[in-house]
């Protein structure tokens, strides 16, 4: 069975670091484009940043370029996200998501593309 679980979410202050994990099973994880999503309270989800391995890619959106990060450790089945820098914006709940890897950068911020959806995690920034 596929199943995708998120883990680090919690409460920080503006400018504090937080460190999100999301383990994957029932996939061959080294062969899926791994992406993280988030939604803000009201608003439509948003991609954060999205991992091709095929081509060793990794996009941000532009709200997180240069203060999150994301890796991946294949060997333990692993998606992270280190985020640094927290703003009251970036407060969401934070879901990572799985689709079959390929050799396209074109899609990889369609999240009508990625198939598999962990439950989330709440991320709460507070100034």
């Amino acid at each position: 069975q596929v199943s995708l679980v998120e883990f680090g979410g919690g409460l920080a202050q503006a400018g504090d670091s937080l460190r999100l994990s999301c383990v994957a099973s029932g996939i061959r994880f080294s062969t899926y484009d791994m992406a993280w999503i988030r939604q803000a309270p009201g608003k439509e989800r948003e991609f954060v940043g999205a991992n091709n391995p095929t081509l060793s890619n990794t996009r941000y959106a532009d709200s997180v370029m240069g203060r999150f990060t994301i890796s991946r450790d294949n060997d333990k089945n692993t998606l992270f996200l280190q985020m640094n820098n927290l703003k009251p914006d970036d407060t969401g709940v934070y879901f990572c998501a799985a689709r079959p890897s390929g050799p396209s950068l074109a899609t990889m911020f369609d999240r009508h593309l990625y198939g598999t959806w962990g439950q989330g995690t709440q991320v709460t920034v507070t100034s």
